[in-house]
């Protein structure tokens, strides 16, 4: 079937946002292992997980509707020193993936490519449950401090 050249090239957008994400995760997951947040780890790295099979999807779609996946291009990636940083770094992360999201699932409604629409949506929703769970972090950490927060994070 042959896309929309301009739905394709915002595919390949979210496709770079995702593999940026996957990247980050894996980063944070791994620090977060060396440093013994073993709950942390595990955390950032189902996420990550997650990721990988959003950019699978695109990855999927984008060839479905005729056209090349770029998986060449990355955004910037911003690593967390210490784990409040991280979480705020993926919440910032995720709030562009929401919008971007929202942005590219109104275009694809408007090119009548429901069922692209459809894939984008329900990326959307597990994006969405990203946010909460950071969310419910950064809640955490406010209410128990940094410190105290980090010792429930200990396997």
């Amino acid at each position: 079937m042959k896309g929309d050249p301009k739905l394709i090239e915002i595919l390949n957008s979210l496709l770079a946002d995702e593999l940026t994400a996957i990247n980050q995760y894996i980063v944070h997951a791994e620090m977060c292992e060396d440093w013994g947040y073993g709950k942390l780890h595990q955390s950032f790295e189902n996420r990550a997980i997650e990721e990988m099979r959003h950019a699978e999807k695109l990855i999927g779609r984008i060839l479905f509707l005729g056209g090349t996946p770029v998986v060449s291009s990355l955004n910037d990636i911003h690593i967390g020193r210490e784990v409040a940083t991280q979480v705020e770094n993926d919440r910032i992360a995720e709030e562009g993936a929401i919008q971007a999201y929202n942005d590219a699932i109104a275009v694809a409604g408007e090119l009548r490519d429901y069922a692209t629409r459809d894939i984008l949506l329900q990326i959307l929703n597990d994006e969405d449950r990203h946010m909460d769970e950071i969310e419910e972090l950064q809640d955490q950490i406010e209410h128990m401090t940094l410190p105290i927060f980090l010792t429930t994070q200990v396997l």
